[in-house]
């Protein structure tokens, strides 16, 4: 990478970062893995995350129940 120094290492990172060179990257070993066959995509796996909203946000409607009575706990 030719990095002389730890900060140098870092800005360069970051400039790539910036500059989308990590997602066009990724984008191109999966269309090639995708062209070769190489993907099992019935083992592939979408993630998600949640976050505290930290000023708050809108309350969430209360969730209707489905069914009149509460089932007993089996724990």
């Amino acid at each position: 990478m030719g990095c002389g120094s730890g900060m140098t290492c870092w800005r360069r990172l970051r400039d790539w970062q910036a500059a989308g060179v990590w997602q066009r990257l990724h984008e191109l070993l999966l269309a090639k893995l995708n062209s070769a066959e190489q993907i099992d995509w019935s083992r592939a796996v979408v993630d998600s995350s949640s976050i505290r909203a930290l000023k708050g946000g809108p309350k969430p409607a209360r969730t209707p129940r489905t069914k009149a009575k509460r089932a007993a706990s089996t724990t």
